[in-house]
């Protein structure tokens, strides 16, 4: 038996996002789909992240147990073939078979694309969240200061989730613009449940001027998410990558 880690690129926009599920068509059973024909078995990949319906990814993680003896490196090429065009397989490799993608120490990277204009762009519809409102990015970097460090981040977190441990560390959050075009680039440990998307609506509120920089710390401080602001579209978040220690 072999342990085989996928790196994996997405455009999400026509799946129901990573997990299987029974109202939509996924990430995670289309990559089962394509093994199953490669290998001849039955294969359940187990992710790194379980992005959400519409979200995209350049550098998401997942493995598989496997008894082929395809080389691992050569199992992105085979896999691409078999898969659509939206999906990519960007690395293949072994890994030892106590590897597991969600609970080895690891930082992971998002970014969220903002684009800032007075009408909508098209070809940008789909991996950019529209503003057209001016949004003043001073202000929105000071209140990105606030969130830096560890802290409960229950506010940012939607209400479903079921996690225990609200408590993440955000290394680096960085706004940076060209032209009209935003991204907000966030590192951390771990993320919660809407959580990168929650705190883009909240500094996109600060930017418009509904809060000044410093609210974002009180609601860090209220751990009530109806304190904090809008969950951001889905479209306009990528995963980036996922660093393991």
């Amino acid at each position: 038996m072999r342990r085989i880690k996928l790196t994996i690129a997405y455009d999400g926009t026509n799946y129901c996002g990573w997990q299987v599920q029974p109202n939509g068509i996924t990430i995670e059973e289309v990559i089962n789909k394509a093994l199953k024909k490669l290998t001849g078995e039955n294969i359940q990949v187990i992710g790194a992240s379980r992005t959400d319906s519409g979200v995209h990814a350049m550098g998401n993680v997942a493995v598989f147990d496997t008894e082929t003896t395809i080389p691992a490196e050569k199992i992105a090429m085979a896999l691409n073939q078999r898969l659509p065009e939206d999906i990519v397989i960007v690395q293949s490799e072994e890994v030892p078979l106590d590897f597991h993608p969600r609970y080895c120490d690891c930082s992971k990277t998002y970014e969220y694309h903002i684009i800032n204009t007075r009408i909508p762009m098209p070809t940008k519809r789909l991996t950019n969240y529209f503003v057209s409102y001016t949004l003043d990015i001073d202000k929105m970097r000071q209140a990105a200061s606030y969130l830096i460090g560890e802290h409960d981040f229950v506010s940012f977190c939607n209400i479903r989730t079921d996690v225990e441990n609200t408590v993440r560390t955000i290394q680096e959050l960085d706004i940076i613009t060209n032209g009209d075009e935003i991204t907000i680039r966030i590192t951390g440990n771990g993320f919660l449940y809407n959580m990168v998307r929650i705190i883009v609506g909240t500094l996109v509120r600060v930017g418009r001027g509904f809060y000044g920089p410093e609210k974002v710390k009180e609601i860090l401080e209220a751990r009530d998410r109806k304190a904090a602001g809008v969950t951001a579209p889905a479209h306009g978040l990528i995963l980036t990558k996922i660093e393991y220690k």
